[in-house]
Parts: C-alpha cells; structure tokens; sequence
C-alpha cells in the first residue's frame, strides 16, 4: 500500500472512530467558549505536534496546562499543582484514584518537563497527556487531551 493510501486510510479510520461517540477535542470546545470562561477552565493542551500530523523519526510532545501549576512529582501532593504523564496508543484509565502505571505505554515526567522525545513505530499512534498530582494519581475528573500522529518511514 502507497503511503497515499496510508494516510487515507488513516484519516477514514479517525472519521469513522470519532463519529463512534460525543467525544468533543478540547480544542473544538474551547472555539466556543467566551474568554471569561476559557480563563476560568483547567485544562491540559497537546501544543506540539499537530493531531494529524506525520513524522519521520522521533517526536517531540508539548503540552500546556491552564488552571493548574506544573511541578516535581518529589514536591508531593498539593492540590492545583502536579505533573504531565502521556499514555501511548493506550486507553485513558477507568479508575481515576489510583497511580498511572509507568511502562512503555505510560511515560511520567515527575521532574516538571512539559516536553517529551518519543521514539515510535511506523504507522498511527495515539498520545494522550494527562495530569496528574505529585503521588501520579490522576485529577478528576480527569484533565487530558490527546492527539493521533503518524509515524512514516518515507513522507512526500
């Protein structure tokens, strides 16, 4: 299959799985949001890369918080602050009061960062931010945002 064909395949594929539910992107509900409220909503932002974008090699993931103050997971736990996690082509957990798991599929950048170097494998992946206290336990309800990339081995 052409790489074409791929990334046709890709975008009917996200057509098709976001008619599957409600789910709104954060960035189409904030389009409608009055600046006063926009001031007023937590979130969590994907800056970096664009959903739906394609990457040769390794990629770095961005993310911005509203409404919460990025900090160490060693800083413990204080409420309106912690730490971003990405969950890697894995569903968002159904139990929000328990730790994130910390394995390929679920990195924690408990020192602070806002950004990540990813090393994935050709075809769709899937990256979700979510953030989390300072025990890895995430907000709830929880504050996240998330993002589908393309990882080719030759782009036109």
């Amino acid at each position: 299959m052409n790489f074409r064909k791929k990334v046709v395949v890709l975008v009917l594929g996200l057509a098709i799985s976001g008619c599957a539910g409600h789910y709104h992107h954060p960035q189409e509900t904030r389009s409608y949001l009055s600046d006063v409220e926009a001031m007023n909503t937590k979130r969590v932002t994907i800056t970096k890369p664009k959903t739906v974008s394609q990457h040769l090699g390794p990629v770095e993931v961005c993310m911005s918080v509203t409404g919460y103050t990025v900090e160490p997971a060693k800083n413990g736990v204080n409420e309106g602050k912690g730490h971003h996690h990405l969950l890697i082509d894995t569903p968002m957990p159904e139990n929000l009061d328990r730790p994130l798991g910390k394995d390929a599929n679920h990195v924690h950048m408990g020192d602070g960062s806002s950004c990540k170097t990813l090393t994935l494998g050709p075809g769709p992946h899937t990256v979700r931010a979510v953030f989390a206290k300072g025990n890895h336990v995430p907000y709830n309800p929880a504050v996240t945002d998330a993002i589908t990339i393309y990882i080719g081995r030759h782009l036109k």
